[in-house]
């Protein structure tokens, strides 16, 4: 049995949703300002079309989330150093978690809304398992490392978007500043010393 293809103006339609989206979630004071409504009437279609695609709110910021991810996923899973999976883990984790750190920067108000969604443990949410076991992976190939599982927590709780906007949001902390107390965090966690350091 072959699968159907979406029609046209459904892929259209979805194209043009992500991309409202897209731009209210960039512009927003706060996430919590951008409805469905919102995204239709700036998309050009019914709210119908965006229940339709993407089942709710959370299932639309999903969407694009991992739309606005795909990039970093494609780095991590096929890319060349240091995210690549050639990287040795002492190198690789570290870079990770920096990518991590940078996306969610340039993404603060829709990981805001992700993560903050109120529906679920964030704990339970698809990327953040997948962030997980990723990190748990590669920190049980370092020699000397324990409980792994714990660690790779502990390292995502540095990088949730709570805290990155606090950080860059209500302190106002640079980004270069940062990304080099992160890089020091892991450094100490992993027993290593940071790029530079």
């Amino acid at each position: 049995m072959t699968e159907r293809k979406p029609r046209k103006d459904a892929v259209r339609n979805r194209e043009a949703v992500l991309a409202a989206a897209d731009v209210l979630f960039t512009r927003c004071e706060s996430p919590a300002d951008v409805t469905m409504a919102d995204i239709a009437t700036a998309a050009g279609v019914g709210k119908g079309t965006l229940f339709r695609a993407f089942g709710d709110r959370t299932g639309l910021i999903r969407a694009l989330y991992a739309a606005r991810l795909e990039p970093v996923r494609e780095a991590i899973e096929e890319g060349p150093p240091p995210l690549g999976p050639a990287t040795p883990p002492l190198e690789r984790v570290p870079a990770l978690l920096d990518a991590v750190l940078c996306f969610k920067l340039d993404n603060r108000h829709l990981a805001l809304a992700l993560e903050g969604n109120g529906s679920d443990s964030p704990y339970r949410a698809e990327h953040y398992e997948r962030w997980h076991t990723l990190l748990h992976d590669m920190l049980e190939r370092i020699p000397g490392l324990t409980d792994s599982a714990f660690t790779a927590h502990a390292l995502l709780a540095a990088v949730r978007a709570d805290l990155v906007e606090h950080l860059a949001g209500h302190e106002g902390l640079p980004r270069e500043e940062m990304r080099g107390h992160l890089a020091s965090f892991a450094a100490a966690l992993l027993g290593t010393r940071p790029r530079g350091g």
